[in-house]
């Protein structure tokens, strides 16, 4: 029986480590920011990090960038993109079913999948913002409930976030947010605050290079 048991914690230790709130790096010329990936949310969580293995994202760029809105980037099309081209329309050949969730919203630095219209509202397959947004009043909330959230009450906790860090409420339970910047909200904002042209591309390129951060739970 103890050897069984050993074996057991042997096999487990060397090849099934199991990884919670898993974090990614993402590195930019303006600075780095950790991300951590929600476990609420495990279909973006999982084709996140399949993509982020397969170095799908290196070399691509924050190719849509709105002050006090949000920093988009991506698309596969962006990489070696020639100056003033166009972006925003690359894709993988599949989507990700919506995983809303009522607790995980657009406060700053949350990071969330793009997508386009569709009913079902699934997130493109790589395409990802993160947000900046801005500081609400209690007043321009109240406006927001009664117009584009269409009679929703926007929780009293995250009321506080949007007031004091600011946010993009107008898009909580339409885009899914499936991560959090826990270090570098300051990249964001030095991103965010570029020169860009007519279709909000950054003026100068925003490469993108993202990694793992590995921290594994052994059981």
């Amino acid at each position: 029986m103890k050897k069984t048991l050993l074996s057991f914690f042997l096999l487990l230790t060397f090849s099934g480590a199991i990884a919670k709130n898993r974090k990614v790096k993402v590195i930019t010329p303006y600075g780095t920011m950790i991300i951590r990936l929600y476990d609420q949310t495990p279909k973006h969580r999982n084709n996140f990090i399949k993509l982020v293995k397969a170095h799908f994202y290196d070399s691509t760029l924050f190719h849509r960038v709105i002050n006090t809105f949000m920093i988009q980037g991506g698309d596969p099309e962006s990489r070696h993109a020639r100056a003033g081209q166009v972006l925003g329309n690359g894709d993988t050949d599949y989507t990700v079913p919506a995983e809303f969730q009522l607790d995980l919203f657009h406060k700053k630095g949350a990071l969330a999948a793009a997508r386009d219209n569709n009913p079902q509202k699934a997130s493109s397959g790589c395409q990802f913002y993160i947000v900046q947004g801005k500081l609400w009043t209690d007043e321009q909330l109240d406006q927001l409930e009664n117009t584009r959230l269409g009679g929703r009450k926007i929780p009293l906790d995250q009321r506080e976030y949007y007031k004091k860090t600011g946010g993009t409420p107008q898009l909580d339970q339409n885009y899914t947010v499936f991560g959090q910047v826990i270090e570098g909200l300051e990249v964001i904002d030095k991103i965010a605050s570029l020169k860009t042209d007519s279709h909000d591309r950054p003026l100068t390129d925003v490469p993108v290079k993202i990694k793992l951060v590995r921290k594994f739970i052994f059981f």
